[in-house]
């Protein structure tokens, strides 16, 4: 017989996008600590996180909103904190801030997308791989309403030594091995690899439903794609491919397999499902799928 597979990781992210409330103005503490946590299943590291969770909170805005955003640093290291969503010089607010330190960071959005943030203390793959990353998402003007939307961020775990069984044996991020852009660990959706295999996303049949995704790297590529859905809408790095089956030069019949994404880039997709029934999400990157970038939606009838 073949041995148990571990039972699911307890923290997987709930993936739903929260909803868009009436507020101008977000306040957001976030709080940096370095915790073990579980990146695969049965399988642990002493991840570098906003907020103790496997990736940081989804910011949820529109054009015009200020982020107000202030970060704490519990950790043992010096740590700080890059949105892409603002435009503004960096020496400031993307300082480096040691154990014990704080900084207020202040930016407006001015442009639509799903924008990455993240530390950017050096080593920068390293501070990345481990867990510090997330996503904001500023909506486009008259963003239609859909069933479901959902938000996947694409990265990398690089391990240290053989695979930690326990919390307890937990080993840091190899910094080595994320700087040399080399043979990833794991490739994860949300911090945790194969997470939503066990934990499929949900939708009915018929029901349109979005995904934005974000490739937060360090290093690789990702190619967003559901086995047996296709996508009548593609949206990326701040501007429409494909609406509702159109294009920029009026055809009204296309269609997309996959979204594909740089490190740092960022898009959404929609897809009606045709028929209940368990749907594969992957990176079509093949052996990152593989690798832990996988997972199921669970359609029902």
């Amino acid at each position: 017989g073949g041995s148990t597979p571990p039972p699911p990781p307890a923290d997987v992210v709930d993936p739903a996008l929260p909803p868009l409330t009436a507020e101008r103005e977000h306040y957001l503490t976030l709080t940096v600590t370095e915790v073990p946590l579980e990146v695969a299943p049965g399988v642990w590291q002493r991840r570098w996180t906003y907020n103790g969770g496997p990736v940081g909170p989804t910011l949820h805005g529109r054009v015009g909103d200020v982020f107000v955003i202030t970060l704490v640093n519990d950790g043992s290291m010096g740590h700080s904190i890059d949105f892409h969503a603002g435009a503004l010089a960096p020496d400031r607010p993307m300082r480096t801030i040691e154990p014990g330190e704080r900084l207020t960071y202040r930016f407006t959005a001015t442009r639509a997308g799903i924008w990455m943030y993240h530390c950017s203390t050096m080593p920068m793959s390293a501070h990345i791989a481990a867990g510090m990353t997330g996503a904001v998402i500023i909506e486009p003007e008259g963003l239609p309403d859909v069933d479901r939307s959902y938000v996947l961020v694409q990265s990398e775990v690089y391990t240290d030594g053989g695979p930690a069984a326990d919390a307890a044996a937990a080993t840091e991020v190899n910094v080595d091995a994320a700087g040399a852009a080399a043979t990833p660990s794991y490739v994860v959706f949300n911090g945790v690899a194969n997470g939503y295999d066990a934990r499929p996303l949900t939708a009915a049949a018929g029901e349109r439903v979005r995904f934005w995704v974000l490739d937060a790297g360090p290093n690789r590529a990702g190619s967003f794609h559901i086995v047996g859905a296709q996508f009548d809408t593609l949206y990326s790095e701040g501007g429409y491919q494909l609406k509702r089956g159109r294009d920029a030069f009026g055809g009204a019949a296309g269609g997309s397999q996959a979204l594909g994404l740089q490190p740092a880039q960022g898009g959404f997709v929609e897809t009606v499902f045709p028929e209940a029934g368990r749907y594969p999400l992957v990176s079509h990157v093949m052996a990152d799928a593989e690798r832990g970038a996988h997972g199921f939606v669970q359609v029902t009838p």
